[in-house]
């Protein structure tokens, strides 16, 4: 009798959660934002552990919230698990006064702002044995040899005479 569940915005090996109305502007938090893009998610959340800034508390908590997502509701393994997106957008705006001279008002505005991260789970495959003796030999053979030795430099062009 209830509503429709929404049709699924993300593929079947992402996951996704959204930290709505954090207390920082978003300029500055897209700063603690870059520092995760595209790592895999051990490494984001030693980056955001030992992070000087403020406000990577709070992105560590959304990072670890995309993270149980993926682990609990899209059964993803959490080893192979990677940032695919950190993007930060503009949330509400509280506006104060300051009182200047002669009635005057200066503004000031503090800003929230919002965090949505994706992560996604990439295998990375070793490459065959077979693969990596073959082109070990290969690299050796073009850089051995009497023919790298033998090797002259380029004659120089002679200059034009001016008239």
């Amino acid at each position: 009798m209830g509503k429709e569940s929404r049709a699924r915005v993300l593929g079947g090996h992402q996951a996704m959660a959204v930290a709505r109305n954090i207390r920082v502007s978003p300029r500055k938090l897209n700063l603690v934002a870059q520092q995760i893009r595209g790592q895999k998610v051990d490494r984001a959340l030693n980056a955001l552990t030992f992070s000087q800034k403020r406000i990577a508390g709070v992105v560590k908590k959304a990072l670890q919230s995309a993270i149980a997502n993926a682990e609990n509701n899209h059964d993803l393994d959490v080893d192979d698990l990677v940032v695919k997106e950190a993007s930060v957008g503009k949330n509400l705006v509280m506006k104060r006064f300051h009182a200047r001279a002669r009635g005057n008002a200066g503004n000031i505005e503090k800003f929230f702002s919002q965090i949505t991260i994706v992560v996604e789970e990439k295998r990375e495959e070793a490459p065959a044995k077979s693969e990596t003796k073959a082109a070990a030999p290969a690299a050796k053979k073009k850089s051995s040899g009497k023919a790298a030795q033998s090797k002259k430099p380029a004659a120089k062009k002679p200059a034009k005479e001016k008239k």
